[in-house]
């Protein structure tokens, strides 16, 4: 599935339906990832502040791979 992100909510949501298409809790993922579950509950939030290694780390576990696309803006 490639699904377009283009701010904190909308990563917060695609993580959280993710997890919860596996079947796990905050908790359980934060513990796969070996982080705590008020960095899992901060990113689902859309916490703009979140550590972008933490953010990678978590992604990996939950099988999500992260892809940066360069737009054309027609109005350049």
């Amino acid at each position: 599935m490639i699904k377009a992100i283009s701010s904190a909510d909308d990563l917060a949501q695609f993580v959280r339906e993710h997890r919860k298409s596996l079947g796990m809790t905050q908790v359980d993922l934060a513990g796969a990832c070996g982080l705590g579950p008020r960095f899992v509950g901060d990113l689902e939030r859309g916490k703009p502040t979140c550590e972008i290694g933490k953010t990678l780390q978590l992604l990996t576990m939950l099988g999500i791979e992260l892809t940066a696309v360069t737009r054309t803006d027609s109005n350049d």
